[in-house]
């Protein structure tokens, strides 16, 4: 807008070099630039669907009776963020580096923040368009997520997928007891990125799905070995193992008979030392640690001589 009064005669818009109106007179070819008003009392034009090539100075030129007047405005024009780059989805074994991208523009310049979508997590992990995570740990994987502000409109937000892979853990293995022609179950749950794969064996013998009396089960997280009835033949000692790409690691567990009472089990198995059923071992470390009760391999190898 500029304002004038009844002692001007010419008034006139320049951009930078350029003739925008000479009075009523459209001097420009952009169709965005029109007259808005020419009174004795303003004289006004409007810039419609504003585009940053539009920033710059804005002359209003006037002529009166004694000499040429002007008035200079500045036009700023603001742009909401907007994210141009970022990152794919990535796949990183446990203790490799990550690095991830975020370019966003704007003007004014936008902040760019960096968040691990976790319940774990706490403030912003990164305040710069670049994130770095050094010897990455599985409880770091998830979904990253890029922030671009500047308070000229919300932020726009993008994601990032990390998924970070590492070898199979056996988390629970426990060793059974189950009566003559009852039903058993074993169970092995293992945590593994890809997913583990699992193989049951007796002793030194591989179990196959579809064996008589038997059902093997495998999901992502678990694998299950069901006895349908149970025989003097299926009590003993099984191992599951758990493999991946990454590296395999196995537990073992017993599967037991149930003749006699809980207080008679327990003192059966005091007299017989030195043995532990339930052993994990990792095939990643060459580590051996416990998974069930260790009293039950003792039970299992004690049982049949108390029935003589």
């Amino acid at each position: 807008r500029c304002s004038v009064d009844n002692r001007v005669t010419r008034v006139a818009w320049l951009n930078r070099s350029s003739i925008l109106y000479a009075g009523n007179d459209k001097w420009c070819l952009d169709p965005r630039v029109v007259l808005l008003a020419n009174t004795k009392t303003q004289y006004s034009i409007q810039i419609q669907d504003v585009d940053v090539y539009d920033e710059g100075p804005y002359t209003c030129s006037v002529q009166t009776d004694n000499h040429p007047k002007t008035s200079r405005v500045h036009l700023i024009v603001q742009v909401s963020p907007k994210i141009t780059e970022i990152s794919s989805d990535i796949s990183i074994n446990e203790g490799g580096n990550v690095s991830l991208t975020c370019i966003a523009t704007g003007r004014p310049d936008p902040t760019i923040t960096w968040r691990h979508i976790s319940p774990k997590a706490v403030g912003f992990v990164s305040e710069d368009e670049y994130l770095e995570i050094t010897g990455i740990t599985r409880e770091q994987s998830g979904e990253y997520e890029c922030s671009a502000s500047n308070d000229v409109a919300a932020p726009v937000v993008q994601r990032v997928k990390v998924t970070v892979n590492y070898p199979p853990y056996i988390s629970d293995a426990k060793s059974t007891g189950v009566p003559v022609g009852q039903k058993g179950i074993l169970q092995c749950e293992a945590s593994a990125v890809p997913s583990a794969e699992f193989q049951w064996f007796k002793d030194d013998k591989r179990l196959a799905e579809g064996q008589k009396g038997l059902k093997v089960e495998n999901e992502a997280f678990f694998s299950r070995l069901t006895f349908f009835n149970v025989s003097e033949q299926d009590y003993g000692n099984y191992t599951c193992v758990a493999s991946n790409q990454l590296g395999n690691t196995n537990a073992s567990m017993i599967l037991y008979g149930e003749p006699y009472g809980e207080p008679f089990r327990a003192s059966a198995a005091a007299t017989v030392p030195g043995l532990c059923p339930g052993a994990v071992h990792d095939g990643n470390s060459g580590a051996w640690r416990r998974a069930g009760a260790p009293w039950l391999l003792p039970l299992a190898l004690a049982l049949p001589l108390l029935k003589f």
